[in-house]
């Protein structure tokens, strides 16, 4: 049995949101403790660890009680880097693989890190013909979308076989529908993408997109 891969020290980044595989991220980094980590991932070639916050703020105030964090993340890929003013970074970021996390330290200057494991990608399952309604809501709202802001990150071109692919499918479906945060956390850490997809789909069905 292939043994997990694991990384040491991997920094981290704790936010009010929930990364998937395969999905986008744009972040503003303005405080100490992120400019040096992403500047130095940056150089590097090299991931950082996006967490979704259980309790906490993203941005650390004196007084605040010490964020508090998921164990199950997303490896996150600087694709571009900019510096619009002395202070502040803009970057653009690619979701991959999901990790867990062993051991975590927090550092003086409050830089989080981790030793981690990786999890498995999704397997890749092709969506049930009961459930083909969701990849065709997907490419209806995802070509909306494309129209209001072709620049925008939600303008993604879906492939052929990213409609076939149930994980792909529910991956979109999480990062757009407006759900409690705890949740989505619950269905990133699935291991089943088919039965991530299920669920999604008794969301559509719910609020009448796309009815089975």
């Amino acid at each position: 049995m292939t043994q997990p891969l694991t990384l040491k020290s991997l920094p981290l980044f704790p936010l009010d949101t929930v990364l998937f595989p395969g999905g986008t991220l744009a972040l503003r980094v303005f405080e100490v403790r992120y400019l040096d980590m992403v500047r130095k991932c940056h150089q590097a070639g090299a991931p950082f660890g996006v967490v979704s916050l259980r309790s906490g703020t993203e941005v650390r105030r004196a007084g605040a009680p010490q964020e508090q964090f998921h164990c199950i993340g997303t490896l996150a890929h600087i694709d571009q880097l900019q510096t619009p003013q002395p202070g502040l970074l803009t970057i653009s970021c690619r979701a991959s693989q999901r990790f867990r996390i062993l051991a975590r330290t927090l550092l003086a200057h409050g830089l989080w890190v981790a030793d981690i494991e990786q999890l498995p990608d999704d397997l890749h399952i092709p969506i049930p013909d009961d459930l083909a309604p969701c990849a065709t809501a997907l490419a209806q709202v995802l070509a909306t979308l494309r129209q209001r802001d072709p620049q925008g990150s939600t303008a993604t071109t879906p492939t052929p076989a990213q409609l076939r692919d149930s994980g792909w499918i529910a991956n979109r479906w999480c990062e757009l529908l407006p759900i409690a945060l705890p949740l989505r956390q619950q269905l990133m850490e699935l291991d089943s993408p088919l039965v991530r997809l299920e669920l999604v789909s008794d969301v559509l069905e719910r609020n009448g997109i796309a009815p089975i």
